[in-house]
């Protein structure tokens, strides 16, 4: 790989800020530039509906209470999903959409999700299952607060 390569990603929004960057040498491991593109999709979906008006805090609540005690298991998520069509769900939905319409199949979508990952299942690879996989990759902290030494 030639030394220019890299992965840059720089958004802007009111006062949503988000920066990664990662240099690509040649040594640099697949799952290194992996983790660099999982955390990127992450904070781009993440984002994307609290952009839209979606209580994502309340939808959050909801998908804890659903899962909460369970392990997993393929039958704890099938109970859960089967769940997910009742009354109840819906006026969560609703009000977690602020009452719009056009976008409680949204908030559905981001529901679903949440209660799928507190089961310890992804649609995409992340942090976590890269660190399982590659016990020594080291997923960079974000930038703070330091101690003084």
């Amino acid at each position: 790989m030639p030394e220019s390569d890299s992965i840059e990603f720089l958004a802007k929004y009111k006062n949503w800020v988000a920066v990664k960057k990662i240099s690509i040498a040649e040594g640099t491991k697949p799952e290194e530039i992996v983790l660099q593109m999982s955390s990127i999709r992450q904070s781009v979906d993440k984002k994307s509906f609290e952009l839209l008006g979606i209580d994502t805090a309340k939808l959050d609540a909801y998908a804890d209470t659903m899962t909460s005690g369970k392990r997993k298991s393929f039958g704890s998520l099938a109970e859960v999903v089967q769940k997910l069509g009742a009354a109840e769900v819906k006026e969560v939905v609703k009000g977690a959409a602020g009452g719009r319409e056009e976008l409680a199949e949204i908030a559905s979508t981001y529901l679903f999700r949440k209660t799928v990952q507190n089961l310890a299942f992804d649609f995409d690879v992340n942090a976590e299952m890269l660190q399982k996989a590659f016990p020594n990759l080291k997923v960079p902290k974000p930038p703070g607060r330091k101690p003084k030494a």
